[in-house]
């Protein structure tokens, strides 16, 4: 059983000054994260280009930038959404004939 334990100890001790000292080498430098699949440029987000969106990560968490990035442009599209709708909706209220039921797509006798 002593011999068995010498044994095991000498090749833990061989193993660990392996590993640290290793080959002498030092680790090849990494290229910087960026994002993978960037947001198409030419035409508005889809739920499908968010579900895709893979943001790069640095070593304190996600780099600020692409997140950054990511937020204002979901922000200036949101914005642009909502001011359309805003812009439809008051269309629709003055159309003539736009009362709540035509609206509603309802029928003025509640059949």
């Amino acid at each position: 059983m002593f011999w068995f334990m010498l044994i095991a100890l000498v090749a833990v001790v061989a193993a660990v000054a392996l590993a640290v000292v290793g080959d002498g080498g030092t680790l090849p430098e990494s290229e910087p994260d960026r994002l993978r699949d960037p947001l198409p440029a030419d035409r508005p987000l889809t739920p499908s280009d968010l579900d895709e969106l893979r943001l790069a990560v640095s070593p304190r968490g996600y780099r600020m930038s692409d997140v950054d990035d990511v937020l204002d442009r979901l922000g200036a599209e949101l914005a642009e959404r909502d001011a359309r709708i805003a812009q439809l909706e008051t269309a629709l209220a003055s159309a003539p004939g736009s009362g709540r039921h035509a609206a509603h797509g309802g029928d003025p006798d509640g059949e």
